[in-house]
């Protein structure tokens, strides 16, 4: 779950950073390089999940607590999407205006 939640951090702080550069559209080619960054992020949030999730089958034997980590993950894997939505925005904007 923590290489989750570090995938995401990472994510977040790229999506900041491509937003506050949109005010200033002098280097497209930054911002479209950091949204290929949330993409490739959120590709590895995908794997990191896929694997979090494995792991939490074979370890944990309750079955509320099981339901409730694998939430989480889902939770936390839909957040890293919204990132990648967010970057296709950008993306669009960039495109459209450069």
């Amino acid at each position: 779950m923590k290489k989750v939640v570090q995938i995401l951090v990472r994510a977040v702080e790229e999506v900041a950073k491509a937003v506050l550069r949109l005010r200033n559209m002098k280097k497209p080619e930054m911002i479209l390089a950091q949204c290929i960054q949330i993409n490739s992020l959120e590709n590895e949030a995908d794997e990191a999940l896929r694997l979090a999730i494995s792991n939490l089958f074979d370890r944990e034997k309750d079955p509320i607590k099981l339901i409730k980590e694998k939430e989480i993950l889902e939770m936390l894997e839909s957040a890293t999407d919204r990132c990648e939505d967010v970057a296709n925005v950008i993306e669009g904007i960039v495109l459209k205006n450069a």
